[in-house]
Formats: structure tokens, C-alpha cells, sequence
């Protein structure tokens, strides 16, 4: 690792002072009521909805790895990345019945769809999946790429970033955050692509680096006897779990719920899923450039999520590394900023509103910033469990994602397009989905000290990819069986809020939000998507 010159730290300095100056900008624009605080006003533009949507998601730790991924014999985990077509469905098929629900959050619709139970449990399963999922393995991977770069300790640098962001975000609320987050986007994307061409030019272009690694490393597509990634379990685990991020979760969807209307929302979607093309490209590449590197002896690095530091410490010139190193920090703030911002938004509006319905909207306001305050706490705790969950930091990521998607999004297709889905079958299969994923997440951590032949081990012991696939059919069974063999929710918790009972005079709105080029821009990209599966598949 080289350590940041003088130059680094110039454009360090004045990364920090744009995003500085947003911040301030978007404080003194006062928060006076909860829709200002957690939704922006809802009035904001396609561009920055797209932009922020992308930057939510690519944090430090799909940089770090997503490039580990690369790096480490990994690739199929590229198809989780490929996922750009599903950030398509939560613009065409679920935004227009949030957006006529007129909600916060997604429980808050699954009350409209169901009833409260569904909320509760819906609001309680959120926020222990950000602290497991999304604040944890942000800070670890931050702490990573923070003490890597500025030459500091882990905790230092992590607990630095987190300071840091939670300032902003606890006085800024969500405008502070979309705003921020666009220029982070922009500073992520312009250093990330100067990283990979520089990289491709240092090995030789494409083809040396293919030979060096073999074409079947570039294989994301492996035999259904493959023990880690059979093709069939990948492509519909990564489905699954792709549907519930980017369509259920309040994590991206508030980001489309802060739009000024339909139309721009479904445009800051499409935008969202073109820019979410671009992570193959920038991240998941060097991180096969540095074991190319690697494997010919000029480039050394103990793990996998040290790929991408250490390749962009070595490769970049003076002062596009200090951009570079800036990027990966906004990546790291933007993601921390987003969750925590959901989930003072899930506390405050789902659970401290519903207990306290009368309370004045400064006061619920006040409420959600200190919530944020105590989920960073929990979720700095965790990191040292985490650390025992999976080898290499993406993988541990998507494995538990895998866990808690299968029963929320059972829950909200069915929900959306049959109105014979009752509130019962809702609630079922949540509390089963909630029991059995904290089941599979303790199994997997103790299942070292179980019988290798007994039933509880092959539980934690199961591929994820496989587990995944099997506990949505459970799930969907669950969910059917049960509202089916129980009576049927009265008209007003369908009407409009299921593809069944939508009204003429809403179809008809609905077409108004959208023309011709929304249209094509949404093929070709489905089209990219399908030529970078093809592509990748070793041949």
C-alpha cells in the first residue's frame, strides 16, 4: 500500500468541502414536519431520485466486495450485481400502488393491504435486517477501506466515518442525504472508471488478463454439482432477494417515494437501474486486474476485500488516488447516511407514531434523530458476530439477505396481485419467515458443535443459494394455504391496491406517467443485462 501525498489530500479536502457545503445548504432548509424530514418534501427530481437510489446501494462494502468477489474465485456473485431489470419492476409494477397509497413505508402499506399486525412485524423484521445486513458490514467494510487508505487503525476510521455521517444525516434528514448522495455518485463513478481503464492498460488489455486467470475463472454460470453456486439456486435465489431490495425495502424505495410525483419517480427508477449497470464494470473488474497482477508477482495482498484498496493505492497517479479514495468514502457515507435515515423513518413513523399517535411532528422529528443514534450503536456492536458469519464480506452479505427475503417478498407479490391474499396468511408468514431466518443465522454460527449427521446441522449447513429457493416455495405455500383457508379481506383493504381491483380511471392514469422513451430505455436495458450474462460465461 502507498499512503496519500500531498496532491490526495488536496482533492480529499476538497471533496469534503462540496459535500460540506450541501450539507449546510439542505440543514438550514428547516425540517418542519415529518414528510419534509423523511421524504424531502416529496419534491424531488428523476436525476437526483436515479442518483440516489444507486448511491444507497453501492456502498463501501459492494466496492470492497464486490472487487473481493473478483478477486477471490467468486464470480457468480456478479449476478446479484446483474440486477438492474428488477430495479425496473419497482418502477413499472410497484411505485404506482405506493405512490396512490400515499405512504412512508413499506409496513405503512402492508397495514393499507392487510392490517397492523402485518406492520409491526414487517417494521420490527426491517430493523434488525439493517443492523445485521446493511449498518454492520458498511461500518466493517468502511473501517477497512478508511484504514487502509489514511494509513489508521480499523475502529478509528470506522468510528470516525460514522460520526461523521450521522451529523448530517441526524440534522439534515433525507434531503441532506439525496443531495449528498448524487454528488457521491458522481465522484464514485469518475474514479471507480479511471481505476478499471488504467488497471485493463496495466495488465494488457482484456485478453492478457483472460489469459492469465483462464476464461473458465470468468465463468459465472457453474454445474448444478458446483458445492457453493449452482446455476439454477443462483439465478433464482439472487431473484428473490433482488425483488425484496429493490421493490419492498424501505432502504431503496423511500428514495423513489421522495419524487414529486409518479412520473418522476418511475423515470429516477429507470435512471437508478442504467447506473446500476455500471458496478460489473467498475468494481467486480479490478478486482479481477489485482489478482491478475497478484498471479504474475507484481501486486500482493493477504484478502480478498483488500483487492480493491490495494490495487488503486498501487496503479492511480497522484491526486486521482486522493478522488478515488474520496469516492470510496462517499460510498461509505452515502450507504451509512441511507440506512440510517430508513431507520429512523421505519422507528418513528411505524412504531413510536402508532404508540403515540397525537404526538406533535417537531417532536416526532427530534424522535427519529435519536433513534438513528441508537441503531449506529447497535450496529457497531455486531461487527466482531459478524466477522464469524462468511469468509469473504459480499458473500456473508447476500447469504443473509437470502435469510430474510423469501417470506416479505412472498408477502408483497401475492399481496399485489391477488386480492384473495388475507391479512392472516400476511401475518403467518412473516412470523414464520422471521422465526425461521434467525433459526438459519444461529445454526450457521454454532453448527461447528452439532452432529454432522443430524438434522439441525444440515439446516445451518445448507447451501444458501438452496435454502433461499426453498423457504420462497415454503413461504408462498405458507401464504396461500392459510388466506385460503381463511375468509376472504373485505373490499375496502383490496380496492385499488391489487392489479385485480385497479379501476379504469386509474389504468388510465397510470398511462399518462410514462411515454415511448421511458419504454425503450427500459428494453435496452434489459437487453444489456442479457448480453452481460452471456458474456460472462467463461467461454
Amino acid at each position: 500500500m502507498q499512503t496519500l501525498d500531498t496532491f490526495d489530500w488536496i482533492a480529499i479536502s476538497i471533496y469534503f468541502a462540496i459535500l460540506a457545503g450541501i450539507a449546510i445548504w439542505v440543514i438550514r432548509k428547516k425540517n418542519s414536519n415529518t414528510e419534509d424530514y423523511f421524504l424531502a418534501g416529496r419534491n424531488v427530481g428523476w436525476f437526483v431520485v436515479g442518483a440516489s437510489i444507486f448511491a444507497s446501494n453501492i456502498g463501501s462494502e459492494h466496492v470492497v466486495g464486490l472487487a473481493g468477489a473478483g478477486a477471490g474465485d467468486k464470480l457468480p456473485m456478479l449476478i446479484y450485481e446483474i440486477q438492474a431489470w428488477v430495479v425496473l419492476i419497482l418502477g413499472w409494477v410497484f411505485l404506482p400502488f405506493y405512490a396512490r397509497a400515499g405512504v412512508f413505508t413499506m409496513p405503512e402499506f402492508l397495514e393499507k393491504r392487510f392490517d397492523a399486525r402485518s406492520r409491526w412485524v414487517l417494521s420490527i423484521f426491517s430493523i434488525a435486517a439493517y443492523v445485521l445486513t446493511k449498518i454492520s458490514v458498511t461500518i466493517y467494510a468502511g473501517g477497512i477501506v478508511v484504514s487502509a487508505l489514511l494509513g489508521i487503525d480499523f475502529w478509528t476510521g470506522a468510528l470516525g466515518t460514522v460520526i461523521l455521517t450521522g451529523i448530517y444525516t441526524v440534522l439534515g434528514g433525507m434531503r441532506a442525504v439525496v443531495y449528498t448522495e448524487t454528488l457521491q455518485a458522481i465522484i464514485l463513478v469518475i474514479g471507480a472508471a479511471a481505476l478499471t481503464f488504467i488497471g485493463l492498460d496495466e495488465v494488457g488489455g482484456w485478453a492478457s488478463m483472460t489469459e492469465t486467470v483462464g476464461p473458465e475463472y470468468l465463468d459465472m454460470w457453474r454445474p448444478m454439482s458446483d458445492p457453493n453456486f449452482p446455476w439454477a439456486p443462483l439465478l433464482i435465489a439472487s431473484t428473490i432477494t433482488g425483488i425484496w431490495y429493490w421493490c419492498t425495502d424501505q432502504y431503496i424505495v423511500q428514495r423513489a417515494l421522495t419524487a414529486r410525483n409518479i412520473k418522476e419517480g418511475r423515470r429516477g427508477t429507470i435512471f437508478g437501474a442504467l447506473l446500476k449497470l455500471l458496478p460489473v464494470f467498475l468494481f467486480l473488474i479490478p478486482g479481477i486486474i489485482a489478482l491478475t497482477l497478484k498471479m504474475r508477482g507484481e501486486l500482493h495482498w493477504d484478502s480478498p476485500d483488500e483487492a480493491f484498496p490495494v490495487l488503486m493505492s498501487n496503479l492511480l497517479p497522484s491526486g486521482l488516488r486522493g478522488l478515488v479514495a474520496a469516492g470510496l468514502l462517499a460510498a461509505l457515507m452515502s450507504s451509512l447516511a441511507s440506512v440510517f435515515n430508513s431507520c429512523s423513518t421505519l422507528f418513528t413513523v411505524d412504531i413510536y407514531k402508532k404508540l403515540r399517535p397525537n404526538t406533535p411532528e417537531k417532536k416526532l422529528v427530534q424522535t427519529g434523530q435519536i433513534a438513528t443514534v441508537f441503531i449506529v450503536l447497535i450496529g457497531i456492536a455486531w461487527i466482531p458476530i459478524m466477522a464469524n458469519i462468511s469468509g469473504v464480506l459480499y458473500e456473508y452479505l447476500q447469504s443473509v439477505q437470502s435469510y430474510i427475503a423469501p417470506p416479505i417478498t412472498a408477502v408483497f407479490l401475492l399481496g399485489i396481485f391477488s386480492k384473495r391474499i388475507n391479512a392472516k396468511g400476511a401475518f403467518v408468514t412473516l412470523v414464520t419467515g422471521l422465526v425461521v431466518a434467525a433459526l438459519r443465522i444461529f445454526m450457521e454460527l454454532i453448527k461447528d458443535s452439532l452432529d454432522p449427521n443430524g438434522i439441525l446441522f444440515a439446516f445451518g449447513d445448507m447451501n444458501f443459494l438452496y435454502f433461499a429457493s426453498w423457504f420462497f416455495l415454503f413461504c408462498v405455500i405458507l401464504i396461500v394455504a392459510v388466506s385460503f383457508l381463511s375468509k376472504a379481506p373485505a373490499y375496502d383493504k383490496v380496492e385499488n391496491m391489487t392489479y385485480q381491483t385497479i379501476t379504469e380511471e386509474e389504468k388510465k392514469n397510470n398511462k399518462v406517467s410514462y411515454n415511448w422513451v421511458d419504454i425503450a430505455v427500459s428494453i435496452v436495458i434489459v437487453i444489456i443485462v442479457a448480453g452481460v450474462m452471456i458474456f460472462f460465461n467463461g467461454e
